[in-house]
């Protein structure tokens, strides 16, 4: 147990320690007892946030979508009022259904500062259980790079269906082909309207510069697989290059990831994208519609187990080491929704940024 590191939660900038001694996975999310639990380690107030001092005494604002407001009232209104009790404060909370702000008054201003932090960490505790809904992505639409992704699972079933586990159900949609740069919970449309204007300010910060205005020309080819065994594989994708040999697209998804980690938007557990077009993934074989990662929790707040069946790649790893998918003109970043298609046969893309 890492109990002279434990896990760091960010909230608007500002790091907070939580205590993994006292950490428990729950089955329900409204369970009454959760609050008591979760708590403990956000008791010091955090100076950063906002009071506006009031003829009555001390007012904050949280704003937060309204998916979320049930987490902060709790079973019976337990976890509202307990919270109300111990920093001796009101909170307002918007009915159900509607957006708005939570607020917080006070006769005191460290007592409105608490509450704002406690109120703080358990929405974000309670958005990290959250199914993601959409992500930032590359879309690989070029048709040379679809064809011949459909002639790379031709030659793959034709000559390594006998392997364990390599069937035709296992492979991606080629119209859904696309690089991911990270993965976004997005529960209202000011989220979806915040995720459009941080990805704007990366065009104008350093997207401009680092593309020179104009598409990146790229490179499709090669295979690799995530887990250590090739002969218990997962999933496998192609990798993808710069055809000038540079390193400016990895520098571009990595500082557009840095900012949304900044923002909160994205969770922080890697500091580095590693670019990857997924070509096949067992979780295809039950869910045709799996983008390929699963949060930990439903919305429901229930554990997700995603039993998977591995395949050998061993074969086609040997086989298709170096295969070539195609070229690529990246020149567009998207927001794109899960579980969603177009009328191209893509995810709907609820927004994006284009390089020229």
């Amino acid at each position: 147990m890492e109990v002279l590191r434990p896990q760091l939660i960010t909230i608007d900038g500002r790091n907070y320690r939580k205590n993994p001694i006292q950490e428990k996975i729950y089955q329900h999310e409204e369970d009454g007892d959760f609050y008591q639990d979760s708590m403990d380690y956000s008791d010091e107030p955090c100076d950063a946030y906002e009071v506006e001092q009031t003829p009555q005494g001390f007012r904050a604002t949280v704003s937060a979508p309204s998916l979320l407001y049930k987490h902060i009232v709790g079973k019976r209104g337990d976890t509202k009022k307990k919270i109300e009790t111990e920093t001796k404060t009101s909170i307002n909370i918007p009915k159900p259904g509607q957006e708005g702000e939570i607020v917080i008054t006070g006769q005191h201003r460290n007592g409105v500062l608490s509450a704002r932090t406690r109120i703080d960490v358990l929405l974000d505790t309670f958005r990290r259980r959250q199914p993601f809904t959409h992500f930032l992505a590359f879309f690989l639409n070029e048709v040379e790079v679809q064809e011949r992704f459909l002639k790379f699972q031709e030659e793959v079933l034709e000559k390594c269906s006998m392997d364990r586990g390599v069937d035709s159900s296992i492979f991606q949609n080629p119209k859904k082909l696309h690089l991911t740069i990270g993965m976004l919970v997005l529960l209202s449309e000011q989220e979806i309207q915040q995720t459009c204007e941080i990805l704007q300010r990366c065009k104008e910060d350093f997207i401009n510069d680092l593309s020179g205005g104009r598409a990146l020309e790229a490179e499709m080819a090669g295979i690799e697989y995530m887990n250590d065994d090739p002969g218990m594989v997962d999933v496998l994708y192609a990798k993808v290059h710069m055809k000038d040999g540079s390193n400016r697209l990895q520098e571009l998804v990595d500082r557009v990831l840095e900012r949304f980690q900044a923002s909160g938007l994205i969770v922080k557990e890697w500091n580095s994208v590693k670019l990857h077009a997924t070509v096949m993934n067992t979780l295809f074989r039950k869910d045709p519609n799996a983008e390929g990662r699963y949060n930990l929790y439903t919305a429901d707040g229930k554990y997700i187990f995603k039993e998977r069946e591995s395949f050998d790649g061993r074969n086609i790893l040997k086989l298709f080491e170096n295969f070539y998918f195609g070229s690529l003109k990246l020149k567009s970043i998207h927001i794109s929704q899960r579980f969603t298609v177009d009328s191209f046969g893509n995810y709907t893309s609820c927004g994006q940024i284009d390089f020229s």
